[in-house]
């Protein structure tokens, strides 16, 4: 069995809560799960201790079962001290896409006709 350590949704609309919970991965993300860990509260200010809180021995408990965190749990067990930092990188972050770098293209063909008419006179 697939095991995950993940956040399940709760609260109201525009008012997110989220369970960090043990769950099998086939389950759904508000589904059924093994336990619950802990609890993440976006909404408190990050400086606060309120935000995020996890039960660590359980936590070590599950990973050492096998379970693998989701992105966002793993920054928290970062953060926590509980797991090695790990580099990421979004190098296409800073490219533009490609609908963007066609008109891009076309505004600077459309600028460059207007001079060349100017300077052939």
């Amino acid at each position: 069995m697939a095991m995950k350590i993940r956040l399940a949704r709760g609260g109201s609309k525009k008012r997110p809560f989220y369970a960090i919970v043990a769950t099998d991965s086939r389950m759904p993300r508000d589904g059924r799960f093994l336990e619950k860990l802990g609890t993440y509260n976006p909404l408190m200010p990050k400086d606060s201790e309120e935000r995020v809180k996890m039960n660590m021995e359980r936590v070590q408990y599950w990973l050492s079962q096998g379970a693998q965190p989701t992105d966002r749990v793993a920054r928290f067990l970062e953060t926590a001290g509980q797991r090695d930092k790990t580099e990421r990188k979004n190098l296409k972050k800073a490219v533009p896409g490609k609908k963007a770098t066609e008109r891009a293209a076309a505004k600077a063909e459309k600028a460059a006709a207007p001079a060349e008419e100017t300077a052939g006179e």
